[in-house]
């Protein structure tokens, strides 16, 4: 199946997953929407089922697409979208400013979850010459369920990895924004505070993964609990771990940027955040979709927090 429908990327920031159409590297953020295929409205419409020759009202309503008008989704009658031009206008102030630029936006599931990200002006660097920088990203979805979700997205430069933020921290990274009111993009702006705070939080986080050293054995379990196998943990080796585990095990030394903070859990969590971007999953496609908006991004938090939890034991 594929995730992708349409897609374009910054031709000076080509992403990871290498997916998309080249687009200059100035675009603002309307023009981002219209390069990325995404210039179009959903309407609601009234929903009807045929039964005996008459039109009966579902009590709900149909998002129609503008430009196809392809039912996306079924909604109650309190549900309100959030068109895309409201999602890409989140970061006009910002892109104008000077404090993003637009990076990648597209669609992905037949228009299902359309997505916009940018790149924010902050970044650190670690351990020599590891740098991280700072991402926001939004995505709109049309499908019923699913919340407007928008979130600070560090990226590891060395490798493309999509790290990810502990939810343990108290600061808050992200906000989710249900379709029950209508959006409120200064008050999503106030909940998530954009500022950079978030990335000083970050880096202090990843130098203490890079300053704890972790045993084999420990290392063992950890990639067992993210890749759990069925055997006992007290009988726990390279060899019984699952075939997952024992891939990113590999990696911990292999993986692109090894050779900052090695031996430490820093390079024990970015073997799983390589692997689940670049490794993991059918195609370039799915692990886009995995990565930020399904089971791998959820992985990757956890795989954050355990080895917090690891260095945390260990220090």
């Amino acid at each position: 199946m594929h995730e992708m429908e349409t897609m374009a990327y910054n031709v000076a920031e080509k992403p990871w997953h290498g997916l998309g159409q080249p687009v200059s590297n100035d675009l603002s953020s309307e023009e981002m929407m219209v390069a990325s295929g995404t210039d179009w409205s959903v309407h609601e419409v009234e929903s009807f089922v045929e039964f005996e020759g008459s039109k009966i009202s579902t009590g709900q309503k149909s998002l129609i697409r503008s430009t196809d008008h392809k039912v996306l989704t079924n909604v109650g009658p309190d549900w309100k979208p959030v068109q895309n031009k409201q999602a890409f206008d989140f970061f006009s102030d910002y892109v104008n400013e000077g404090k993003m630029s637009m990076e990648t936006a597209g669609s992905l599931k037949g228009g299902k979850t359309v997505w916009a990200l940018a790149k924010v002006q902050d970044s650190f660097e670690l351990f020599g010459g590891d740098k991280v920088d700072s991402y926001l990203l939004f995505s709109n979805p049309h499908q019923y369920g699913k919340s407007v979700d928008v979130r600070f997205t560090p990226i590891r430069v060395v490798c493309q990895n999509t790290l990810s933020l502990s939810l343990s921290q108290d600061a808050k990274h992200r906000v989710n924004y249900g379709h029950r009111k209508e959006f409120d993009p200064e008050q999503v702006k106030i909940d998530l505070g954009i500022a950079g705070e978030k990335m000083v939080q970050y880096k202090e986080m990843a130098k203490f993964l890079g300053s704890v050293r972790y045993t084999m054995d420990d290392l063992i379990h950890f990639y067992n609990e993210i890749y759990p196998t069925i055997i006992d943990s007290e009988s726990l080796t390279k060899e019984t771990l699952s075939r997952n585990a024992k891939k990113v095990l590999e990696l911990t030394e292999t993986q692109p940027g090894a050779q900052y903070a090695e031996g430490s859990w820093w390079q024990a969590f970015n073997a799983v955040t390589y692997f689940t971007d670049h490794e993991q999953g059918r195609n370039p496609e799915n692990r886009l979709q995995s990565s930020w908006f399904g089971g791998n991004q959820r992985l990757k938090t956890k795989a954050l927090e355990k080895a917090l939890e690891y260095a945390e034991s260990a220090a």
